[in-house]
């Protein structure tokens, strides 16, 4: 008789099976039944189906439609006429799914659990200069007279060979396929194994959408954070409507003017730095208001900031700055530079920065680029080389003096570098600002809404006070502070 042994001391791991088989459990069963359209990188996912065996019982049809002007005919023409897009995505999958409706009578298979897997990719060009991206999506039930549920997601590839990036796509695809029927009772963890037998340095998730009455829960932005909790990406983005937005998308060729923050919660200093940077900005001759777009970022260390990430706490400041009309950037970036260098992959036209003086103080400490072979000129390199300017917002000293870029003080080593910048015009002073803001701290209004103390809502912009009285926002953080100041009293 066989046995499993089991050694003193051994750790429990979680099994994870093989892409064949995964691939062979969903084909053994008898109701998973559904289509597969993949366009731009061969058809890898199909044909992990095929290998694995038994697949007439799963695929019905599987098809590639490579040429532009049957890809037209079959799912219709794009607007902007780009063929790797989630428009193009959605009509793929809602025409699939619609024609398996239509073709097989649920009389005939009334158990059946329908799905449509599509995916529209580009890969690495020939020059191996751009790598390559794509959008890959399923519509699946789990009940056959329920609704459809569907996932939706954007890659971005990393490996520098066409072959290998096309199994990438196939082993994504499977793992996507497997965790949308096994997995769909936890979001968090369908999302991870989607890198099953993946690395992170051969495919980069950046955005991600659930919906259907199996995801009626699932806050998208929380599966959003997931993606750079778990270095999936470095950043991700969401619309003032909640939605997760692909930053491609949105910052392609946009004159960005970015304000980093903890956001917890706006107050007025927030949105007048943003209000007075915005003026500023759009008066460049190099901007175009038009083409101008503002985001809202919070970095990974300041959600850290109170110990680990609550997602409670998250939503909160995500959905006041919504509410409040504002695109929201999570992102994985503790420095200026990186922030920059990012939103350098989408446009070269001209950004700005706005920031508190303190926090150009900070850029200024050399203790932050210690990582980099070539220290903090490098980082400037990096920071100030991109056509970018910052708009300063003053500061008050502890004996009440305006601190501006005119008498602020760094490090005697970086004196004649921050000279340097600023008189190039790289930094520049927000003057008209409201003198009376510079006494209002995001953290004393935090611990004023924790305590109940009156007058916080005066400390807020128009009409935040009342968002955050009606929803309730911000009491899992008092709960927090409370349970600090009584660890902080005992000790």
């Amino acid at each position: 008789m066989v046995t499993n042994i089991k050694v003193r001391g051994d750790k429990q791991i979680e099994h994870v099976p093989s892409i064949k088989d995964k691939a062979l459990r969903i084909n053994l069963n008898e109701n998973i039944y559904g289509t597969f359209a993949e366009i731009g990188a061969g058809q890898e996912t199909v044909r992990n189906f095929f290998r694995a065996g038994a697949s007439s019982g799963t695929i019905a049809k599987a098809m590639s439609a490579y040429d532009k002007d049957f890809s037209d005919a079959i799912y219709g023409i794009e607007e902007d006429g780009r063929y790797v897009t989630e428009s193009r995505l959605r009509k793929m999958l809602t025409h699939e799914i619609n024609l398996v409706e239509q073709r097989l009578s649920r009389d005939k298979h009334p158990n059946k659990l329908f799905f449509s897997y599509a995916n529209t990719v580009a890969t690495i060009d020939f020059a191996k200069q751009y790598k390559g991206h794509g959008w890959v999506g399923i519509v699946y039930q789990v009940e056959p007279d329920e609704a459809y549920n569907e996932i939706i997601l954007h890659i971005r590839f990393k490996e520098n060979d066409a072959k290998l990036q096309q199994e990438t796509l196939g082993i994504l695809g499977v793992n996507l396929i497997y965790g949308a029927f096994y997995k769909y009772n936890d979001p968090k963890k369908l999302l991870r194994y989607l890198y099953d037998h993946l690395d992170k340095d051969q495919i980069e998730i950046d955005t991600i959408n659930f919906s259907g009455p199996r995801f009626a829960e699932v806050d998208n932005r929380l599966m959003s954070l997931q993606l750079v909790k778990n270095g999936m990406t470095d950043a991700v983005m969401f619309g003032p409507d909640g939605k997760n937005i692909l930053p491609a998308a949105v910052l392609y060729k946009k004159n960005i003017l970015a304000l980093r923050g903890s956001f917890r919660p706006v107050t007025k200093v927030n949105m007048d730095m943003y209000e007075r940077s915005y003026e500023m900005f759009i008066q460049e001759n190099k901007v175009d208001k038009d083409n101008t777009f503002v985001v809202f970022e919070i970095t990974l260390s300041n959600l850290k900031a109170e110990g680990e990430i609550d997602e409670r706490d998250f939503l909160d400041r995500a959905e006041l700055l919504c509410k409040l009309g504002q695109t929201v950037m999570i992102s994985n970036f503790q420095e200026y530079f990186k922030v920059v260098e990012y939103f350098s992959n989408y446009s070269k036209a001209r950004m700005g920065l706005a920031m508190g003086v303190s926090n150009l103080i900070e850029i200024f400490d050399e203790k932050y680029y210690r990582h980099l072979s070539g220290g903090i000129l490098e980082a400037f390199g990096k920071l100030f080389y991109r056509d970018l300017k910052v708009y300063l917002y003053p500061m008050k000293d502890e004996n009440g003096n305006i601190i501006t870029s005119e008498n602020l003080k760094v490090h005697p080593r970086m004196k004649e570098l921050y000279k340097f910048f600023k008189f190039n015009g790289k930094v520049i002073d927000i003057k008209d600002f409201d003198e009376k803001n510079l006494d209002i701290f995001s953290r004393k209004v935090l611990k004023m809404i924790c305590n109940g103390e009156a007058g916080w809502e005066n400390m807020l912009p128009e009409g935040t006070a009342e968002i955050i009285k009606k929803e309730k926002l911000f009491s899992f953080a008092c709960e927090v502070n409370f349970k600090q100041q009584q660890t902080e009293e005992i000790n």
